[in-house]
């Protein structure tokens, strides 16, 4: 008997309801008008306009103004007449993910489009925009992470559930350290974003930069630089939820977006679309609320797993002090920084140690690599401040003891720093490597000074 009550209920919840429309009234670029049935919509909701050249475009409800919904579409309006038909989508958007995604590449609909056949799903939905887990419920950062590059490794320590930024200009090699981040990275799953991708980068990305071990072990979302705008924003969203799908399972999840910038390019498209008012440099002001409220969803979970964060932002004019850069950087907890300048002499990654931070970094290290690390930073710095003159020739060795011994050791820190994008080193290979470097130059100059007296 329970059986068949069971069945029945289920029949009845498939039988669709009243249809609720409207009907589009104008359309001012981007952005349609539709008149009709509001008080039924809200901000969020999805409608359908059936009448398309496509055979139909899903829009989402961005506002409101003078008694009419405005939505902005996730495909083109061509086709689109004027009183076209706009059903109103009652059920929220959600997915269903599961283990079977694992290996899949996916839009940001959550659709596949490796032509692999369809998606297996689960039985708890998840909705995209979800919001972060309680503060004070959020357990602590956990162990050090082995990301699988030097560089990153001895210097810039990043621990389980640490949200860190990579900022770089365009082609100094993010693309390439986040590939070797993809696949060095010590993690249970990888969940990989990249909007607003060259539709070109995005099959290399995976198939010569990701290969078929790193993607067995990935879900990849794919939002490239010619979709909507609403596409681009909900593919940030959508790796974020598939994220929280596998840490919800305690599994530790490294989540990497390229780029946050394109994701807040998009939300100022949707802004400026809906009528908001542009402040610094043409950013509105929902871009820089719907910053935090995307990245705080990474860091450590209520249970077992975390969502390991590392978010690429692209520096406008290689200015790190330019307003996304700025915003992004106050909410992670590190960056890391290229420069081109370091990618133009040759080394890569091209990853700027000095002024490069990791903020879990000091409560992560053990006491028995602090004073390796602080002595080839020390080194680094000190040289630093006199590069130019060295480069110049404007400085004479035994002027100062302090810098002829950073010179000394600069040739050997540049060759650590430097990495191949096959190449992969552990924490203590790469804490190994650095207190070889350092004994062998002091060895040697203390062989020197004797040779001397």
């Amino acid at each position: 008997m329970e059986s068949c009550v069971q069945a029945l209920l289920s029949e009845i919840a498939a039988v669709p309801g009243a249809e609720i429309f409207g009907r589009v009234r104008s359309i001012r670029g981007l952005l349609v008008e539709i008149a009709g049935p509001v008080s039924a919509m809200c901000v969020g909701s999805r409608v359908r306009i059936s009448e398309a050249l496509h055979g139909g475009v899903t829009c989402e409800v961005v506002g409101f103004r003078d008694g009419r919904a405005l939505a902005l579409p996730f495909g083109p309006l061509e086709g689109v007449r004027m009183g076209a038909k706009a059903v109103v989508q009652r059920a929220a958007p959600v997915i269903r993910p599961s283990n079977a995604w694992l290996g899949r590449v996916v839009n940001a609909l959550g659709q596949p489009i490796d032509g692999k056949g369809p998606l297996t799903h689960g039985p708890d939905s998840y909705p995209l925009r979800a919001s972060p887990p309680p503060a004070h419920r959020r357990t602590r950062v956990g162990a050090p992470v082995d990301l699988g590059v030097r560089a990153l490794n001895s210097f810039i320590t990043c621990c389980k559930g640490q949200r860190m930024g990579i900022f770089s200009g365009s082609g100094v090699g993010k693309s390439i350290l986040l590939s070797m981040l993809a696949r060095y990275t010590r993690c249970d799953v990888s969940v990989i974003g990249l909007i607003g991708e060259r539709g070109r980068e995005v099959k290399e990305f995976i198939e010569d930069n990701l290969g078929d071990d790193g993607l067995a072990r990935s879900v990849v979302v794919v939002a490239t630089s010619d979709e909507a705008a609403l596409m681009r924003r909900q593919a940030a969203h959508l790796t974020m939820t598939l994220s929280e799908y596998f840490r919800d399972r305690g599994q530790d999840v490294l989540c990497m977006i390229d780029s946050v910038t394109r994701f807040a390019m998009a939300q100022r498209e949707i802004g400026l679309a809906g009528g908001e008012p542009p402040t610094t440099k043409g950013y509105t002001p929902t871009v820089f609320s719907e910053l935090p409220r995307l990245l705080e969803r990474a860091g450590p979970g209520t249970g077992k797993g975390s969502i390991t964060g590392l978010f690429t932002v692209l520096v406008e004019g290689d200015d790190l002090n330019e307003p996304i850069s700025d915003a992004v950087r106050a909410i992670l907890d590190g960056h890391i920084v290229m420069e081109r300048s370091i990618a133009e002499r040759g080394r890569y990654p091209a990853i700027n140690v000095l002024k490069s931070v990791s903020r879990t970094m000091p409560d992560c290290i053990s006491e028995e690599h602090r004073p390796l690390v602080k002595r080839a930073r020390q080194l680094m710095a000190t040289y630093s401040d006199m590069e130019e003159l060295i480069r110049l020739g404007a400085y004479r060795q035994g002027s100062n003891p302090e810098v002829d011994e950073a010179i000394r050791y600069q040739p050997m820190l540049e060759a650590f720093l430097s990495q191949g994008k096959n190449e992969q080193t552990s924490i203590e290979d790469g804490y190994a490597e650095l207190a070889r470097i350092l004994s062998t130059s002091e060895s040697q100059s203390e062989k020197s000074e004797g040779t001397e007296s």
